[in-house]
């Protein structure tokens, strides 16, 4: 295994222990969308080696951790690591400010995804504090493009695709 897929796969790894770590109460509803934004991170970075497949799997992993129905955020993942490989170059050039705006609209899309599934089959949550993941991982977006660059920087992965 090279280090491409070692680093992608530990933060990954990582990504879904921050995913479903026991949180206090009050907290749950200010989860940021950790594995969503691993995955875009390394969709961007690597669009040839992190797709539409490793999305799909992903968000069965989530549907399996969260107890959902299967397919529910693999679907929303699909979605959005899909927009990501077809806008992956005009990201990569944008600000951090800038992306995050984009990283916004794509798990606020998710995020309605999943509450429409929720709705047809009866079980809606309360809607009031529902979609804070999506302002928590846009907050959370910076930090995490950071310190996901500096680790694919600091193990020497690919340095043609350094940006």
């Amino acid at each position: 295994m090279n280090k491409t897929l070692r680093i992608g796969l530990i933060t990954v790894i990582g990504a879904f222990m921050l995913a479903i770590m026991p949180l206090p109460d009050w907290a749950v509803e200010f989860r940021p969308d950790w594995v969503t934004l691993v995955l875009i991170y390394w969709a961007m970075a690597f669009p040839s080696r992190i797709g539409v497949s490793v999305a799909w799997f992903a968000g069965l992993l989530l549907d399996v951790s969260y107890g959902t129905l299967m397919g529910q955020h693999a679907v929303g993942l699909v979605l959005v690591i899909y927009v990501i490989h077809i806008q992956h170059q005009r990201l990569r050039v944008a600000s951090l400010l800038q992306q995050a705006i984009v990283i916004c609209v794509l798990i606020f899309m998710k995020q309605l995804l999943v509450l429409w599934v929720d709705g047809m089959l009866g079980r809606a949550p309360d809607i009031g504090l529902y979609f804070m993941p999506t302002i928590t991982s846009t907050l959370f977006w910076p930090w995490t493009y950071l310190i996901l660059r500096d680790l694919r920087r600091k193990f020497s992965v690919e340095k043609h695709y350094q940006y």
